[in-house]
């Protein structure tokens, strides 16, 4: 190599050496020289941007964490959402970076951030039922919102968006709607500092899953996302362009038009899947179907769309429109090469949502039809409109042997024999208002039918039924169903039955059952996952007549006799967190009565021997608002209350809506306890004790009763604390975390010891008890609401009443004390309290005192005022001198009773301020300011 080479390559080899090492110095000089300005600024947007609480461990900035971007790193961050949700989790990440536009930083010394990445976040959006959502805690610039006259709002200009295995959850309870998709992985790119701009997007989620009304209809589903979306910043508008989806492996294209507005958002989507495989549809099944797909031959075409389109806002009542529709063509189905494959698989289903009211759903199922061989077969046709209001056209014709159907399908969950005939014609309008159903002809019918599951090793076998329903006028009077003969054998036991229904309008019925079931057993044959049934029952009843001959009172004209028992039967409610056990229950038919002779049953530690009637019970079941009458005796040796809160961890995983939403808004809470609506049941009761609260009553005697969606206590008794009281009460829930009750007591013999070291409320409202003995007589009334652990909030408490002194000694009180100190008179300190009585009234966390005279030594205190649950006074006190009492001292009581001021020779007190109450944890946030009295 000659020598003018090597130098060149030399100063070459320096030069790159230079540039080289002045590059990763700045890399590390740069984060040095700016940490101050950078972390300002970022506070400064987060203080004018965001309206949420924001927390992080620590901050960085370096080019290193995401290489080459100059980035400002939050770890472990978390941000709260916008009000109603401000103290629930918006944000959750382990890291979150800002990208920072260098040449800004260092030519024009401003800050601009142009990128963003969160890592490893839990991202959960909430909107609750009224429409209002946790993420509208941007706040636009004030230069924005001056020029801004549209409804719309304003989005962040970023270049890049990165998204790295994240967990994301939308959970809208307006729309019933819930998302899930955890592994989120999202890079979006574009020219994101104009005002419009084309997003480019990857995206990948390991599972995704979809809920409509807490049903599922995509469960741990992988998508793959190659999107462009133009968006608009100034209205946060999102125009969907190139959008192509796989769903495991199923294609969607997606387009339209997505706005977000101030109190919702404006949508216009489409997506289609054209002309895929209907392998590719069945993907899309939930995940424990995998193993059948894989095992099964299909072949045909499948087409979707889905649309949604329009406004929505809570608040003006706006909802989008929802439309479906799938087309299945020359479909077949063989699982594992069956002999007889399901074939000529035709399917063309329409269904319209206006406005998402399910009142105007619209359904048109206009082919559904396949053959299964060259005998079997099967087709439908529906067309409805309504829901409650239905107008339909219906018509569904087949015969298939079950067994065939049952290998060319594989289902693997159970096995199917018997020969089912089905056919049905109906069109017209269904109205229980009006009591219209449309005319209809038809029948189904079974023979030596077999049913096997995996979930018991015995079948259900000789299932034989025939139903046939027939309506020529399209009234509820004209409506006749008959279903003769039915019957089936479990475990060597046969079960008969047989029913006939006539005019609707006043039901006709004559039904007949008999036979023994283990209801454990063949409950096996349809278990579910987090669900115990057992038992045993046996029944041998007829019943017949007319609705009417019930309602009026024509108990004469009625037949029903027979017999129903039940043992070791487990049972659960949606109102109930455990489950029922009926240890017995004889029950007999008379007439208008279901008489329970001999039912013991337990619920947790409770336990109840019963024996009564339940009256019109054959209306009850026939009537979608009927009411459940009856008259009872009840014995109990325990009843724990606290058992039957709506939102104690419980047994029973099918709660509703309500209970659901109120579980996951307080987890803390144990719910009240929720009253069924449809009941008018009176209870005599005999209860040994019962559980309530950390209270614990004694030999409890008297009627109670449910009424209107009400629980009532009249004439009851009961023993607390060694002492009688006599009750009446109410109670009613409004809610699963809120009830309210009206009660009305007296208490004789009642020690005040005990009572503070045992009741709270006691302790609440006389909280000078705590250094007094002795015996008092209650009689008060006193009504309020009860919080989510069945606890009363004191600010809504109301009533009035009298406490008897009879026998009461105080010690050790600093109120007396320093009464005693202030005057200079003595024996003011230890009062002995006999035959006083004091008159009170409670409103608004506070109790009014009307004055009381009372003797102490020589003196004749006089005290009058207010005082609260949170301690406060306002008290009046004249203090009566020997001889008589003519001469008084004027004393005013202020401050708290732990700290009591004393001002002698005043008139002047301090009204206690008006309380604002946290009811959800019971407790006075602040007071309002008054003014003095």
């Amino acid at each position: 190599m000659s020598s003018s080479l090597q130098h060149i390559t030399l100063k070459t080899l320096k030069i790159t050496g230079i540039i080289v090492a002045s590059t990763l110095l700045l890399l590390f000089l740069i984060p040095m020289l700016f940490p101050g300005t950078i972390a300002a600024e970022v506070k400064k947007i987060a203080n004018e941007r965001l309206d949420t609480k924001l927390d992080f461990s620590k901050s960085r900035l370096s080019f290193f964490t995401h290489f080459p971007s100059l980035t400002v790193s939050l770890d472990n961050l978390s941000m709260t959402g916008s009000a109603p949700f401000s103290n629930d989790t918006l944000l959750k990440a382990e890291q979150v970076a800002f990208g920072i536009n260098l040449k800004k930083l260092l030519f024009d010394d401003e800050v601009k951030i142009y990128k963003l990445y969160v890592s490893k976040a839990y991202i959960n959006i909430m909107v609750n039922q009224k429409g209002e959502a946790n993420y509208n805690i941007y706040v636009a610039p004030k230069d924005k919102k001056n020029k801004d006259t549209t409804e719309e709002g304003t989005a962040i200009r970023l270049e890049r968006i990165d998204f790295e295995d994240c967990h994301i959850k939308y959970n809208d309870r307006s729309a019933k709607v819930l998302v899930d998709a955890k592994g989120f992985n999202y890079v979006g790119r574009g020219n994101l500092s104009e005002d419009i701009f084309d997003l480019s997007t990857a995206a990948k989620i390991d599972t995704v899953d979809f809920y409509y009304g807490r049903t599922a209809y995509l469960r741990k589903k992988e998508v793959h996302a190659d999107l462009i979306t133009r968006i608009n910043t100034h209205a946060l508008s999102f125009i969907l362009r190139k959008n192509e989806l796989h769903i495991n492996k199923l294609p969607l294209r997606f387009t339209g038009l997505f706005t977000i507005l101030k109190e919702g958002y404006k949508i216009n989507i489409k997506a289609a899947s054209d002309n895929t495989t209907l392998k590719d549809l069945f993907s899309v099944l939930p995940p424990e179907y995998s193993g059948w797909l894989e095992d099964t031959q299909m072949s045909g075409r499948s087409d979707l769309l889905f649309t949604f389109k329009g406004d929505y806002n809570v608040s003006k009542k706006q909802k989008p429109d929802l439309a479906f529709n799938m087309k299945i063509k020359d479909g077949s189905i063989n699982y594992k090469n069956a002999v007889v494959p399901l074939t000529h698989l035709e399917m063309n289903l329409n269904a319209i949502m206006p406005s998402l009211d399910l009142e105007k759903l619209m359904v048109n199922l206009r082919t559904l039809r396949f053959k299964v061989g060259n005998k079997d077969h099967f087709s439908a046709f529906l067309q409805s409109k309504g829901f409650s209001e239905m107008n339909v056209n219906a018509r569904i014709k087949g015969m298939l042997d079950l067994a065939t159907i049952d290998k060319s399908l594989g289902l693997n969950t159970m096995e199917l024999k018997g020969i089912l005939k089905t056919d049905l014609e109906a069109n017209g309008l269904f109205s229980a208002s009006q009591k219209l159903f449309p005319k209809t002809k038809g029948g189904v019918s079974l023979q030596n039918g077999w049913l096997k599951t995996d979930s018991y090793p015995n079948p259900i076998t000789n299932i034989t039924f025939v139903a046939n329903i027939l309506n020529k006028k399209g009234t509820f009077k004209d409506l006749i169903l008959a279903v003769a003969p039915a019957s089936f054998i479990f475990e060597g036991n046969p079960v008969y039955a047989r029913l006939a229904l006539t005019d609707f309008s006043d039901l006709t019925y004559n039904a007949k059952v008999k036979g023994e079931l283990n209801v454990g057993k063949i409950y096996k044959v349809f278990a579910q996952k987090g669900m115990d049934v057992k038992g045993w029952a046996k029944a041998d009843f007829s019943l017949r007549g007319k609705q009417s001959y019930a309602t009026n009172g024509q108990y004469d004209q009625l037949d029903n006799r027979g017999t129903l028992e039940l043992k070791n039967i487990k049972a659960t409610s949606e109102l109930f967190p455990k489950s029922f056990y009926i240890k017995q229950g004889n029950f007999r038919f008379q007439n208008e009565k279901m008489w329970w002779d001999k039912c013991y049953a337990y619920y947790g530690k409770s336990d109840f021997d019963i024996d009564g009637y339940l009256l019109n019970t054959i209306n009850y079941f026939l009537e979608s608002k009927g009411t459940l009458s009856g008259n009872f005796n009840v014995k109990s040796k325990l009843i724990d209350v606290d058992e039957f809160m709506a939102l104690k961890k419980g047994e029973n995983n099918d709660q509703n809506l309500a209970i659901e939403y109120s579980k996951e808004d307080n987890p803390k809470m144990s719910g009240v306890v929720l009253i069924p609506k449809n009941l008018n049941v009176a209870l005599n009761t005999v209860v040994e004790k019962v559980a309530y609260n950390g209270l614990l009553l004694k030999s409890i005697s008297g009627k109670t009763g449910i009424t209107k969606g009400q629980f009532f206590m009249q004439n009851t008794t009961f023993n607390i604390i060694d002492c009688a009281v006599a009750i009446d009460a109410t109670y009613k829930d409004e809610s699963p975390t809120m009830a309210n009750f009206d009660l009305y007591f007296r208490a004789n013999d009642f020690s005040v010891e005990k009572a503070y070291k045992e009741i709270p409320m006691f302790k609440k409202m006389v909280s000078v008890a705590d250094k007094a003995k002795g015996i008092i007589t209650i009689d008060y009334k006193i009504k309020g609401d009860l919080n989510g652990n069945m606890s009363p909030i004191y600010g809504s408490l109301k009533g009035d009443g009298v406490i008897n002194l009879e026998d009461v000694q105080i010690k050790g009180l600093k109120l007396f004390d320093k009464i005693s100190t202030a005057t200079g008179q003595k024996g003011l300190d230890n009062p002995d309290l006999k035959g006083i009585e004091i008159k009170s009234s409670i409103d608004n966390n506070l109790i009014h005192i009307q004055p009381f005279t009372f003797r102490v030594a020589t003196f004749r205190p006089t005290i009058k005022g207010t005082t609260s649950f949170d301690g406060l006074l306002d008290l009046r006190m004249r203090l009566g001198l020997p001889p008589f009492g003519i001469i008084g001292i004027p004393i005013v009581i202020t401050g708290t009773h732990q700290n009591p001021k004393i001002k002698v020779l005043s008139k002047t007190g301090k009204k206690i301020d008006d309380a604002i109450y946290d009811e959800k944890n019971n407790k006075v946030i602040k007071r309002e300011k008054v003014s003095g009295a």
